[in-house]
């Protein structure tokens, strides 16, 4: 029979063992986050999602990283986007991770940020990931607890798009502190941001605030906003979700092409300040 000690419902259990009780440990849930490497000090676990895909997401992650990294705080990003891994090639980081008995070391950018992915795991990282969602997900798991990050003040989780197997297990298995749900000005943003708001809150996974990408291209001649993708929605999206818009994002051909140049450490992005300060609100906890 299940010990009365830690089972609620002891009393009437014929069970044998414990495991896969729900009555265990008084009848609270049993935690799943997976323990961090022993050689990892992380303060901070924060998470960019989308609802869908082509939002410009690694590029909202990149830039906040920069950007913390800029103002002196140790920084990290795990690319836990498998199947479309992309902040390598942003960093014009190539070849092979380093790994001994202790854990996977990872990759170092020029300013500092350090970086976990797929393709630095794979001989080539032109060839294809085509596994099923549990395999993707117990890799997400290895960055965490087989990576040695060392001291990291943030880790920022580039997470796929939408609300799949990865998501839901970056959100049980890491102890993510809160979201940032990246967007952009179309008409389904309402309907997109509310479906990852909806699984962060199911998960009591604090949104910190709203990310709108592609808010406007400004005219290289007269300075003048240019709602490329009509009118944005953001603001009323966020007014109606007691959340905060953390940064508009205008489309930036600077950003591209150092992106493309595996130069984007040299990227700086003026727009994310409230997204920032968000995070300074969690730095004043600690």
């Amino acid at each position: 029979m299940a010990d009365s000690s830690t089972c609620s419902s002891a009393s009437s259990c014929d069970r044998e063992s414990c495991e896969g009780c729900p009555g265990a440990n008084g009848g609270q849930p049993q935690s799943m986050q997976e323990e961090m490497n022993a050689y990892s000090d992380i303060k901070h676990v924060i998470g960019d999602v989308s609802g869908k895909g082509g939002v410009g997401k690694s590029m909202v992650t990149a830039s906040l990283a920069n950007l913390l990294a800029s103002k002196g705080y140790r920084v990290g990003i795990m690319d836990a986007d498998i199947t479309g891994p992309s902040i390598p090639r942003m960093y014009g980081l190539t070849g092979l991770a380093e790994a001994s008995e202790e854990g996977i070391l990872p990759r170092l950018t020029d300013n500092d940020v350090k970086v976990m992915s797929i393709n630095l795991l794979l001989p080539n990282p032109e060839d294809p990931v085509i596994w099923r969602g549990p395999i993707l997900a117990g890799l997400v798991k290895q960055f965490w607890h087989d990576v040695i990050w060392g001291e990291l003040d943030y880790l920022l989780v580039d997470m796929p798009p939408g609300t799949g197997d990865v998501p839901l297990t970056v959100f049980q298995s890491l102890p993510v502190d809160g979201i940032f749900v990246v967007t952009s000005p179309q008409d389904l943003v309402k309907m997109i941001v509310k479906k990852a708001y909806k699984m962060a809150e199911e998960m009591h996974i604090p949104v910190l605030g709203l990310i709108e990408n592609y808010s406007y291209l400004i005219c290289p001649d007269c300075g003048k906003e240019i709602p490329v993708f009509g009118k944005s929605r953001i603001q009323e999206v966020a007014d109606e979700m007691g959340i905060l818009v953390a940064g508009k994002m205008p489309i930036d051909p600077k950003l591209t092409e150092l992106s493309d140049a595996g130069e984007f450490a040299k990227a700086e992005n003026p727009y994310l300040e409230a997204a920032y300060a968000a995070l300074q609100i969690l730095s004043v906890k600690d």
